[in-house]
């Protein structure tokens, strides 16, 4: 990894990072697509969910009074089932099917949600948030858009929704580098201090993003996240097409 890549990596993961703690999500579907231009598929998932850790967890950390509880528990055993089935099937990511999944994800933000009733604060709403998010995280590498539609249309206060999903998010990609730790193991010595340089910048965006944050309102919350979601699942879909062809 040349040097003008080891800074444009640090660089591109303070402003995802930045990005993601405004939003609790869209930072981690950009740092990602970056990653898969530099690594094998795998590798790239592992880096990301080693960045992502950090990332999520210290905005779970800033917000922790915000985070609820009794939602996470749930979310985390949905997690542990679509982590195990994985395993039994041997699953093997594809950047094709990663670039479409991820592309048509942002569709998600736009459904009618509030007709459907889907809500975090149920258990069985949350379960299969679970399943449906820690599947995907491990599958595709990111489920942000999944788990912003058990949350974003709720009545919940936004430094709730994007505490509880950095904390369900930073045990998710937690899982998701324990999945593809032997692509890990792989990653050269200069990879390896790209993401030990990470780690702190990490930490400084999202505590940037954490303090904007506070001074956005709801409606704007709400509104800008999906926007951005569906511009960059816009070019993810676009390349997945390009790369199918």
């Amino acid at each position: 990894m040349t040097a003008v890549l080891f800074t444009g990596l640090t660089v591109a993961v303070f402003l995802t990072s930045l990005l993601s703690g405004i939003f609790g999500m869209a930072g981690g579907l950009i740092l990602l697509w970056i990653l898969l231009f530099l690594m094998p598929v795998a590798t790239a998932i592992a880096v990301h969910g080693m960045v992502q850790v950090v990332s999520n967890g210290s905005r779970a950390w800033f917000s922790r009074k915000y985070v609820d509880l009794k939602i996470l528990g749930v979310l985390c055993a949905g997690l542990v089932t679509a982590a195990t089935l994985l395993l039994l099937v041997d699953y093997r990511p594809s950047l094709i099917v990663i670039s479409i999944v991820i592309g048509l994800m942002p569709v998600l933000v736009w459904l009618p949600v509030k007709k459907m009733e889907l809500d975090a604060s149920k258990p069985l709403h949350a379960y299969v948030c679970g399943i449906i998010s820690g599947g995907l995280a491990i599958g595709v590498g990111v489920s942000g858009p999944i788990i912003d539609i058990f949350f974003i249309r709720t009545a919940m206060d936004r430094r709730t929704v994007v505490a509880t999903k950095a904390a369900v998010q930073f045990l998710t990609h937690g899982t998701k580098v324990a999945f593809y730790w032997q692509a890990a193991l792989t990653l050269s010595t200069e990879g390896w201090l790209a993401v030990a340089a990470a780690v702190p910048i990490a930490i400084l965006g999202t505590r940037a993003g954490n303090g904007i944050l506070q001074r956005i309102t709801d409606a704007n919350f709400r509104s800008w996240t999906r926007w951005i979601v569906t511009a960059i699942g816009a070019v993810y879909f676009v390349r997945g097409i390009i790369q199918l062809a």
